[in-house]
């Protein structure tokens, strides 16, 4: 069954208690903020599954999509790419005292199924997206990237940041 990303009516999918439904549709996620940075999925709409499964007094729920951000690397701002797999999954069981079983994503007989979504990006993306694992950087000198920059060539001297001057004097004591 196709269904719209966004607000899923559960109770228009009229599940009898231990009924089931796959719905498939285009994950749109929303760009992704860290540190000020902005993260994107590069003009892809991925298709994503959302399993619903109806139990005596609620709903279990299974999210399933892949894609990938791209936006500058924490180290040396050049382009990083963070991909990943997600199998997310939610159980809502109305008038539990059990947080656990009470899904923030589910009200009113709907799936917030866009937030879920976002949400799931949000857990799964790294903390620190890098171009690449072995990043060097840039030099806090002079801010030149250091991955392909020659370690032989490229030197200061002893003088430094003279922002850094007081820091030195205190490490020398």
């Amino acid at each position: 069954m196709k269904a719209q990303p966004g607000i899923v009516d559960l109770e228009r999918l009229a599940l009898p208690s231990g009924g089931a439904a796959t719905l498939e549709f285009t994950a749109e996620p929303s760009p992704i903020t860290v540190g000020n940075e902005a993260y994107a999925a590069p003009d892809e709409r991925p298709p994503a599954r959302l399993d619903v499964s109806r139990t005596s007094s609620g709903y279990a729920l299974r999210l399933r999509f892949a894609s990938r951000l791209v936006g500058p690397c924490v180290r040396c701002l050049e382009p990083a790419e963070a991909g990943f797999e997600i199998d997310a999954r939610e159980v809502d069981q109305p008038g539990s005292d059990d947080e656990e079983l009470l899904s923030p994503y589910v009200g009113d007989g709907s799936l917030d199924a866009g937030r879920w979504l976002q949400d799931a990006i949000v857990l799964e993306m790294p903390a620190q997206p890098v171009c690449r694992p072995d990043c060097a950087g840039l030099c806090v000198v002079c801010g030149e990237p250091l991955n392909d920059a020659d370690p032989e060539a490229h030197r200061h001297g002893e003088a430094g940041d003279p922002r850094m001057a007081k820091l030195r004097d205190l490490k020398l004591e």
